[in-house]
């Protein structure tokens, strides 16, 4: 039986869009029977495309005869009327030409994906070769720089199952995508050849500036600049006459350019190279073909929110570099470098996704984890000159969805800090540094370019700027969060004056929404979040987090030499007690909402304040203790009030069968599917007009509500809904790689990495060069993948021994902390092989000289 987690055949595969492309550089989907879809490397989204004719295909023959010529996708799925609006083409017109479906292929493909890689197997019975592709772009945890290169590879391994010699011609076709000026240039430079596809017509500070490169490292090659021009059907024709010749392609070269401004004819007649890789192969031999599709659009414009200032057809729209761009010159340097490096680059990512498939939880545990770090790779992040990392929160068809980094919806990913903590403090820098006002407001969207966003946010003559409430709260836990990953107490000196005025805003007289002007540590004002509207008075939604925020802050406070932590702890007590004595009913945290308060907007017609939880049963009401145990605080909210709560959200808020479940908003779970809603009222008392967004299953808060469960030892329930979840991503009813909640590829369902850190019980403080490993499933017998800041690894437990290793970077360790330990004897302990002493606390190891652990080398423990 095929595992329905990975592997995707037939109709499972018709939703599969797997993002090749780095993190900030834009990406090509890899459908899931091979197409290259969804050419998302124009600085913008760009679903639903394709790029004329842009795919690969196959020839076999034997002594001069074609016995083989496939292109290699698998079979369409239907529809077969046609897609999109158009004349002469779309909806009544049968499948694009361009989708290639009307020429010999596979029937017999098969998919897997495992993120980074993607491995496509191709297998019709009687056909002289069988084909495995397998596609990545480098993923290297800690290495931003190999991880966010604008390129996608392609090997395709080759068997001559025959009991003859076979010459195989393993060809690339790319289609020019510039309207005007569209040039195709050969080039060989030794290690590699190919095709720089580019433009005479446009400047280098052109938005539509740049150049696309098709390379193989193959010895022996033939190629075709240009495909036949012709009208109606003749390039197609042309091609695929010239496919089936026996021998290699003879070059075909036009001296001049064309300009293709009319949209129907630029996708239909644009310019395509050739460029073919052939071997010959022995009775039973493999052969290996790799390609690089790399990309070099250099110039990113702010086309979505350019200004008041920019409204007319003249004005020069705010732009600035890709970073990638800043470290190749163009495509084809990015391709020589990915060729010269090719194995570093592959044997790293081969690594990390192997130790995190090791990692003993259940498969559709793994995929959740694994298929949402994709989104770092989706055109949703980009990243400026200097390398910080930005982002919309998803994408719309053609553009971002929701500008800005988006505090409140960032809030919830945890890829970021753990696999990349450079880029997640770049976040925290330009947060602190762009967007906060003199008075320790937050702007919860920055602008770009980010000095726009104090000056036109301050200026803006519409809708009131509020801050978001969770969103500044939220900020200064990511701060304790980097500030204990990294270990690195002066960058968190650095910004504390920052963080200090986003925590006193709370209570600082020009803060017109009130949130604590008394300074009683309880949230009681007009408090903005992330379902786009404000929750009026006391609520433990808002006030937990306002929590942790107060006393990490005071935490912070204490290290740097800040008096200011006292009053912080101090006022975090009072508000903690306060919100336990007040605000949970017995079965969960509710919001109290006072409609006397003269502040707050009453409906007159309702009765209420529209859009409030009330005494609902909402999926974060305890979402500040969620990151309390992410980032090491312990309980902030009281356990058994935490544990009650979290199990009246899956009582209450998951749903067995949607099908019956009505729902207003927006359906991302429907029939037979599972999921957690977001807020439901059990005594049958919601609002008139509730909180919007209340019927949804948005995964990310799903999985920030399942962890939680994990947390509070819900496991089995925690993981049922994450089973739900991934359900719904099959590959036939959604896409696996583009959980999609205001848009495709959303940022919030990151969410899913804090998964591998409740299931592993993972615990850290590299100010105090700590780590520990807690897991709470298959103890006896358990693995998982770690990552903090300077390096990362794997953890093991088997056969009576603990073992921390590091794979990547390094690591300085004084104390070890397991429960595994707990009444076991200690046999002892080796640090890179040589033993080590050490003072046993319990089940804590505190190691009497620095341990230090460099790449291949690990701490054993033998019980």
């Amino acid at each position: 039986m095929t595992n329905r987690y990975f592997n995707y055949e037939g109709y499972r595969t018709k939703e599969i869009s797997f993002p090749l492309g780095g993190i900030g550089s834009g990406c090509i989907g890899l459908a899931g029977n091979g197409r290259l879809i969804d050419w998302e490397i124009f600085n913008r989204p760009n679903k639903m495309s394709h790029n004329g004719f842009s795919f690969f295909a196959i020839k076999a023959e034997s002594e001069g005869s074609v016995k083989l010529a496939k292109v290699l996708h698998g079979d369409q799925l239907p529809s077969y009327t046609g897609e999109g609006r158009g004349v002469y083409e779309g909806y009544g017109y049968g499948p694009r030409r361009e989708n290639m479906s009307g020429f010999p292929h596979f029937s017999n493909t098969s998919f897997k994906g495992e993120f980074p890689f993607a491995e496509i197997t191709y297998d019709d019975e009687g056909d002289p070769v069988t084909v495995k592709l397998t596609a990545f772009n480098p993923l290297i945890p800690l290495n931003d720089k190999d991880s966010s290169l604008p390129a996608a590879v392609f090997t395709f391994e080759v068997c001559n199952r025959t009991l003859e010699p076979l010459d195989i011609s393993l060809v690339g076709n790319v289609s020019n995508p510039f309207k005007k000026g569209a040039i195709n240039t050969y080039f060989d430079q030794n290690s590699f050849k190919g095709f720089k596809l580019h433009s005479n017509s446009y400047k280098e500070d052109d938005p539509e500036y740049g150049d696309i490169t098709l390379s193989t490292d193959g010895e022996d090659i033939s190629y075709q600049s240009y495909w036949y021009r012709g009208g109606w059907f003749d390039n197609l024709t042309v091609f695929w006459k010239d496919f089936t010749t026996p021998g290699k392609f003879q070059e075909r070269f036009y001296p001049y350019d064309r300009n293709l401004d009319d949209e129907r004819a630029h996708q239909k007649r644009r310019d395509v190279c050739l460029l073919s890789n052939h071997k010959s192969l022995a009775p039973g031999e493999k052969g290996m073909f790799t390609f690089i599709l790399s990309w070099n659009i250099p110039n990113y414009i702010n086309y979505w929110n350019p200004g008041e200032g920019c409204r007319e057809p003249s004005c020069t729209m705010p732009s600035w570099k890709n970073y990638y761009s800043l470290l190749f010159a163009d495509s084809t340097e990015t391709s020589k470098y990915i060729f010269a490096n090719y194995d570093r680059l592959y044997k790293k990512t081969s690594l990390f996704k192997q130790l995190l498939f090791q990692s003993s939880f259940p498969q559709y545990v793994l995929d959740a984890i694994s298929a949402n770090i994709s989104i770092l790779k989706s055109p949703t992040v980009l990243r400026l000159p200097d390398g910080t990392l930005y982002g919309f929160e998803g994408c719309h068809s053609d553009e971002g969805s929701c500008e800005g980094s988006c505090t409140h919806v960032w809030n919830y990913e945890q890829v970021t800090p753990f696999l990349f903590p450079g880029l997640a403090r770049s976040m925290r820098n330009i947060d602190y540094s762009a967007a906060q006002f003199p008075n320790g407001k937050m702007a919860f969207r920055l602008l770009l370019p980010p000095e726009r966003t104090t000056t036109e946010i301050s200026h803006n003559t519409g809708t009131k700027q509020r801050a978001a409430a969770d969103g500044q709260m939220g900020g200064i836990m990511k701060v304790y969060r980097e500030w204990k990953i990294s270990g690195n107490t002066e960058w968190l000196k650095s910004i504390w004056p920052e963080v200090k005025k986003a925590l006193e805003y709370a209570w600082d007289t020009t803060n017109e929404d009130w949130w604590d002007r008394d300074k009683d540590g309880v949230m009681e004002g007009e408090q903005h979040h992330t379902l786009d509207v404000e929750i009026y008075g006391p609520n433990s939604y808002i006030t937990g987090l306002y929590h942790g925020a107060l006393l990490a802050a005071s935490l912070m406070a204490d290290a740097l030499g800040d008096k200011s932590g006292l009053i912080y702890r101090e006022m975090y007590e009072i508000g903690r007690k306060w919100m336990d004595d007040n605000l949970f009913n017995g079965e969960y945290f509710y919001q109290k909402i006072d409609l006397q308060d003269s502040r707050f907007p009453v409906d007159p017609e309702l009765g209420e304040i529209k859009y409030q939880i009330g005494e609902g049963c909402h999926i974060d009401q305890v979402l500040g203790q969620w990151h309390a145990h992410i980032i090491g605080l312990g309980y902030i909210i009281d356990q058994q009030k935490v544990r009650k709560s979290v199990e009246s959200i899956y009582k209450y808020n998951f749903i067995n069968c949607l099908r019956d479940y009505p729902n207003a908003c927006r359906i991302y779970g429907l029939n037979d599917e599972q999921g957690l809603l977001i807020s439901t009222w059990p005594k049958g008392n919601s609002p008139k007009v509730p909180v919007p967004y209340a019927d949804e299953c948005m995964n990310g808060f799903e999985y920030q509500a399942a962890c939680h469960m994990i947390y509070e030892g819900m496991i089995d329930e925690g993981l049922e809904c994450v089973k739900a979840i991934r359900h719904r991503y099959d590959g036939e009813r959604r896409n696996p790689w583009n959980e999609f909640e205001c848009g495709s590829n959303y940022v919030r369902s990151m969410a899913s990495y804090s998964l591998l850190l409740a299931l592993s019980g993972f615990e850290y403080d590299m100010t105090e060069g700590y780590i520990g490993f807690n897991p709470v499933i298959n103890c006896s017998d358990f693995s998982t993948f770690w990552s903090l800041n300077e390096g990362w690894g794997q953890f093991t437990h088997h056969e009576g021994k603990l073992e921390f290793s590091v794979k990547y970077g390094r690591i300085g360790l004084n104390k070890f902390r397991s429960e595994i330990l707990e009444g076991k004897e200690i046999r002892g302990i080796t640090v890179a092989g040589r033993t080590i002493s050490y003072v046993r606390d319990g089940i804590v190891i505190c190691f009497n000289e620095v341990a230090i652990l460099k790449e291949d080398e690990s701490i054993t423990i033998t019980i």
